[in-house]
This record gives C-alpha cells, structure tokens and sequence, in this order.
C-alpha cells in the first residue's frame, strides 16, 4: 500500500466511522445528548463538536479554504441535525483531499502556525496521522459516551468491521 492510499483509506474509515457514531448519536434524547458525563468536552454534544472543529482547523492549515473558530471547544453547531450535516460534508471534504495526493505530497513540509501563532513545520504525513489519530482518540470517548448513557452495545468503530464490509463475498 503506498502513503497516498493509505491515507485516503483512514479518511474513508473516518467517514465511515463518524456516520455510525451519528447515527446512534441520533437516537438519543437531547437531555441525554448534551449531558456532562464528565469527559474532557463535557458531552457527547461538546465532544462532536470539537472533533468538526479541529477537523476544520487542520483543513484550513493544509487547504487555506474553509471557516474555523480560535478555540478547540467551541460550539459551532448548537443543534444536532445541523452538526451532522456539517460533519458529513467535512469528511467528504477529508476524503477528496485525501485522495487527491501523491506520494510525494505526503513527503511535502508543510508550515502552519498553531492556535497561539506558534509557527510549525512538518511533513503533511505526520499531520495526516495525528488528525486521523486524534479522530479515533475522540470518537472513543464518544463510543463510551453512548455506553454511559444507556446504549447498551453501541455498533463497533473498528476499521477491520469497515474493510470487512467492504470485501466482496467469495462464492465457493
């Protein structure tokens, strides 16, 4: 597998992922949603959020197109069915960049100042590992979110179920 299909697969698994963790976000009650259950973010409300808004932070460094607040828990979806419609065009927006790199854009340094105007340096690889890693730190709190709130067996983020899914069946 080359760096550049590696990558486009994390951001299809990222899509994938985040539209399962909707869809039984989606089911919840609104109390239940948006309760402090003690997580960094407080809520299963403040944790989605968080996860559009760094995703948009880090498309803006790499992209220079697109909105994104200055704080990492901002709120910029106060409704759900509207967060979701952002989440699902933000992943498209992951996968299309994604899949339009080379190998040697991988490779590429790219320079980006931090939320404190802390100027950085590093290879796109690198920042694509940490955001699609820091989706799946996230979306793990969110996993255990919906256990604390009664989802008894939430479905399963795992990319091995995502490639499964995905494998055409062998006829014998």
């Amino acid at each position: 597998m080359t760096n550049n299909t590696y990558f486009a697969m994390f951001a299809r698994y990222n899509q994938w992922a985040n539209a399962r963790l909707y869809r039984m976000a989606g089911f919840l009650p609104d109390e239940a949603y948006r309760r402090n259950v003690g997580v960094f973010f407080g809520s299963l409300h403040g944790t989605l959020n968080h996860l559009l808004t760094s995703d948009r932070i880090w498309m803006h460094r790499l992209t220079h197109t697109g909105d994104h607040p200055q704080q990492l828990n901002a709120i910029i979806f106060d409704d759900f069915p509207s967060l979701r419609v952002a989440r699902e065009a933000e992943d498209q927006r992951i996968v299309d960049f994604a899949e339009g790199l080379s190998d040697a854009d991988i490779e590429k340094v790219r320079d980006y100042r931090t939320l404190n105007g802390s100027p950085v340096c590093q290879p796109l690889g690198d920042i694509l590992a940490h955001l699609f890693n820091h989706q799946t730190h996230h979306r793990g709190q969110a996993h255990a979110i919906l256990t604390v709130l009664g989802v008894s067996e939430p479905d399963p983020l795992d990319l091995l179920i995502m490639q499964r899914e995905q494998l055409k069946p062998i006829v014998t």
